[in-house]
C-alpha cells in the first residue's frame, strides 16, 4: 500500500492499532467521536466510583445515563390557602426571633423597622427559638403522660450575592462559638444564600421580603451587639450605597405564595411586566413612591405591594397607586420613557430548570426546585431551561465536551416528549452561553443582574469577565 503512490524518500511509515490512533490521524477525519475516551474532567471521586480504565468507563457510560427527571411532571403550584396554613403553623412554633447585621467586623442588632429589608452586599444573622411539642408517653398502668416542653434553637446566616465570604468566617469564629456554648447540641446553624431561602425562613416575614442592591446605609442609632468578647474589634470603613436615587423593585413569587419577594431590578421601563407589581421610589423635594399594578397581576399581590409601600419604606414618601395604562409623566420619565415591555407572564406556569452533570460518575439530569435563581446556574455544568415556548441549553464556562454532547441529545429528547404531552405548545430548541443570555432567558429569573466574577486579591482585577 505504501508503494502505490509516489512519495518522497523522507516519508515515514507509522503503524497504529484500532483505539490507539494519534491525534494527528484523528484530525484528518471530520466528526471523529472519541471525546469520552479523552475526557480530562474526571475527578478523583469519579475515578474511584467508575475505575481508571477509560474503555470500561466508556462502555458503562453508554448504559448509565439517568434522564428520568426530564419525564417527571412539573411540581404543582401551592395555593394561597395552603401557603397561609404553612405560614401560620411555622410562625405558631416560633417563640423568639432576633436579627443581627454585620457592620465591618462586628455584629450589630438590626433595628425593628429594618426587619424584612436585606441588602445584597451584607450578611445577616437570625436567632430563632422554636417550641417543640411534647411527646406523649405511656406508663405501666396504660395512662398517657405528657413530657415537659422543649425548645430547639436555629441560627440562620443570610448572605447576599454581592457579599464576600468574610462575613461567614467572622460568624464562624465569633457568634457561632457563643451560641454553641449556650445551646450545645440543640443548636442548628443554617447558611442561606440570597434567593435560596427555605420556605420556613421566608414564612417568618409574612410575605414582606425586600432585597436591595448594594450595601445597607449605616445608622448611628443602631446598638452594637457585645455579648461575645471575641467580637470587640475595630470596624472597617465600608462604602455605602447611595439611597438618594430612584430605585425600581419587582414583586414576584415562584410556584408558591411563600416565595414572594420584592427585589430591586434595573431602572428601565423594559423590565415591567403586566403580570406583576412594581415599586418605584423617587426621592427629591417631594418624594413619591409609585406602586405600579399590572393589568394581569393578582389582587393578593397588589394588596401586599401597597402594604409594603406603606409600612416598609420611609414615611417621607407619598404613596401613589398607578395602574397599568394610566399615564404619569414623572413615572415614565424616571424609567427613561415609555418602551415596549412584556405583557405575557404565562411562562411562570411552565418554567423548569434542569442541571446536566457527571458528578455521580455517569451523566445524569436533576431538576432544580421551582424557586430557582440566577446563582443556580453552575459554571461546571450544562443547564436546560424550559419557559413553555423555548427550551434553552445554557453552557457554563467550565463544562466538558461530554456534557455538551449528551445535554444536546437530552434536550432533543425533552422537546420531543413535550410535543407529545403539550401539542399546543411546541418548544423551540435554542442555545445560549454564560454572559450572552437573551431577554427570553433572563425573564425566567427574578432579579436578574450581572454574573458573579472571580477576582484576584493581589491585583484587584477580575479574572473572568462575564459581560
Amino acid at each position: 500500500m505504501f508503494t502505490l503512490l509516489h512519495r518522497p524518500s523522507f516519508s515515514l511509515l507509522h503503524r497504529c492499532l484500532e483505539g490507539t490512533e494519534p491525534q494527528v490521524l484523528r484530525s484528518q477525519f471530520h466528526g471523529w467521536n472519541d471525546v469520552i475516551a479523552v475526557d480530562f474532567t474526571r475527578t478523583a471521586e469519579s475515578v474511584q466510583k467508575t475505575g481508571a480504565d477509560l474503555i470500561k468507563w466508556m462502555q458503562g457510560q453508554q448504559v448509565k445515563v439517568d434522564l428520568s427527571a426530564l419525564f417527571m411532571p412539573r411540581q404543582p403550584p401551592t395555593t394561597n390557602a395552603e401557603a397561609q396554613q404553612f405560614m401560620e403553623e411555622w410562625n405558631e412554633d416560633l417563640e423568639i426571633m432576633e436579627a443581627l447585621v454585620l457592620e465591618g467586623k462586628k455584629f450589630s442588632k438590626l433595628p425593628d423597622q429594618e426587619l424584612g429589608h436585606f441588602y445584597s452586599a451584607d450578611c445577616y444573622v437570625f436567632y430563632c427559638k422554636y417550641w417543640v411539642p411534647p411527646e406523649e408517653s405511656t406508663d405501666e398502668e396504660g395512662d398517657h403522660e405528657d413530657s415537659e416542653e422543649d425548645f430547639s434553637y436555629v441560627v440562620y446566616f443570610w448572605q447576599g450575592r454581592d457579599a464576600s465570604n468574610m462575613g461567614w468566617l467572622t460568624f464562624t469564629f465569633t457568634l457561632q462559638k457563643h451560641f454553641k456554648k449556650l445551646f450545645g447540641d440543640k443548636l442548628e446553624v443554617i447558611r442561606i444564600h440570597q434567593q435560596q431561602e427555605q420556605l420556613k425562613f421566608l414564612s417568618h416575614f409574612k410575605r414582606k421580603f425586600v432585597i436591595h442592591t448594594g450595601r445597607r446605609p449605616r445608622s448611628s442609632s443602631i446598638a452594637t451587639h457585645t455579648s461575645s468578647s471575641d467580637m470587640d474589634t475595630e470596624e472597617d470603613t465600608v462604602a455605602v450605597s447611595s439611597i438618594e436615587e430612584p430605585r425600581l423593585y419587582q414583586l414576584r413569587s415562584n410556584n408558591s405564595p411563600l416565595t414572594l419577594r420584592c427585589i430591586q431590578v434595573g431602572l428601565d421601563a423594559i423590565n415591567l411586566n403586566s403580570g406583576f407589581c412594581f415599586l418605584l421610589t423617587v426621592p427629591g423635594e417631594e418624594p413619591v413612591l409609585y406602586v405600579w399594578v399590572g393589568a394581569k397581576a393578582s389582587e393578593v399581590e397588589a394588596d401586599i405591594a401597597e402594604q409594603i409601600a406603606v409600612t416598609m419604606f420611609d414615611d417621607q414618601y407619598r404613596v401613589s397607586i398607578l395602574n397599568e395604562f394610566e399615564d404619569d409623566d414623572l413615572f415614565w420619565q424616571i424609567l427613561g420613557g415609555k418602551k415596549p415591555y412584556d405583557e405575557d407572564h404565562s411562562y411562570l406556569l411552565y418554567t423548569r430548570l434542569f442541571r446536566c452533570s457527571n458528578d455521580k460518575g455517569y451523566f445524569s439530569i436533576s431538576e432544580k426546585c421551582p424557586d430557582f435563581c440566577q446563582d443556580d446556574l453552575s459554571d461546571d455544568d450544562i443547564m436546560i431551561l424550559d419557559n413553555g415556548t423555548n427550551t434553552f441549553i445554557w453552557v457554563g464556562t467550565r463544562c466538558s465536551d461530554v456534557e455538551i454532547k449528551l445535554a444536546y441529545k437530552s434536550a432533543q429528547v425533552y422537546v420531543q416528549n413535550m410535543r407529545i404531552k403539550q401539542p399546543d405548545r411546541p418548544r423551540q430548541l435554542m442555545l445560549t452561553f454564560k454572559g450572552k443570555e437573551s431577554k427570553k432567558f433572563t425573564k425566567c429569573f427574578h432579579g436578574w443582574s450581572r454574573h458573579k466574577s472571580i477576582q484576584d486579591p493581589r491585583a484587584n482585577v477580575p479574572l473572568f469577565l462575564d459581560d
